[in-house]
């Protein structure tokens, strides 16, 4: 293993899935600006727009994930095209 490539930084993060509002803690270096107390004890909150509990993978349900309107966009985009 390379010496020295890995961040001294590590430390307890809580991780926020804002599609179905579930938190999990994990070790990380990812910065953040805001916080979040998790009985009692405040930690860095990194927010996530898809997580383990709600990709389609693990949850063997369809859905889509859209906050920037792209699925959409496309479906306009490429309405001719549908077949019918």
């Amino acid at each position: 293993m390379q010496k020295e490539i890995h961040p001294d930084t590590y430390r307890m993060v809580a991780f926020k899935d804002m599609s179905n509002d579930h938190t999990f803690l994990t070790r990380s270096s990812v910065n953040t600006r805001e916080t979040i107390t998790l009985e009692g004890v405040e930690y860095p909150l990194y927010k996530v727009e898809i997580s383990n509990t709600s990709h389609p993978f693990y949850t063997g349900k369809m859905k889509l994930v859209d906050t920037a309107g792209r699925v959409d966009k496309f479906r306009n985009r490429y309405k001719h095209l549908e077949k019918k």
